[in-house]
């Protein structure tokens, strides 16, 4: 395992979670953690994997806001990740305007299924992300300065 960075995924289980899964030819050979709802899918798929559960649900839910903002700010100052990824959807929020402030790169992988508009959480962190990628043309449109990598499935 390469330690020269530690790498923090964060994404809600379901479609958001196999998106970040899908890029293990990536993160699997870095020191990493994962941010993430405590369901059956997510501790399926990250058994073997350090994990940290956020709570939910997340979309429009201010409560769970300021809980997972809390939640960011410990885990944050005590794994000091170099790069945070995420696809979505809401407690990515929180975990990009926190690592910000502690110094770490963010990466933004818009998801699959938006073609033609933008999600929320994409809105929301695009301010305060390094690299902000999307899987469709029409979205470079959208997102300036983003980058289209195609489809990843």
């Amino acid at each position: 395992m390469k330690k020269d960075i530690k790498i923090c995924l964060v994404g809600s289980s379901g479609g958001h979670l196999t998106h970040l899964y899908l890029l293990k030819d990536f993160w699997e050979e870095y020191d990493r953690f994962w941010v993430t709802f405590d369901k059956d899918d997510a501790n399926s798929v990250l058994e073997y994997e350090k994990k940290y559960y956020c709570y939910f649900p997340t979309n429009r839910n201010i409560k769970n806001l300021f809980k997972n903002t809390m939640l960011a700010i410990k885990v944050l100052k005590k794994e000091k990740p170099d790069l945070i990824i995420s696809s979505g959807a809401a407690v990515a929020v929180p975990f990009f305007y926190i690592g910000k402030l502690f110094g770490a790169k963010t990466v933004y992988l818009e998801v699959f299924d938006r073609i033609d508009s933008p999600t929320l959480t994409g809105k929301l962190v695009k301010p305060v992300t390094d690299k902000f990628l999307v899987q469709w043309e029409e979205l470079e449109k959208i997102y300036k300065n983003s980058k289209n990598i195609g489809g990843i499935f």
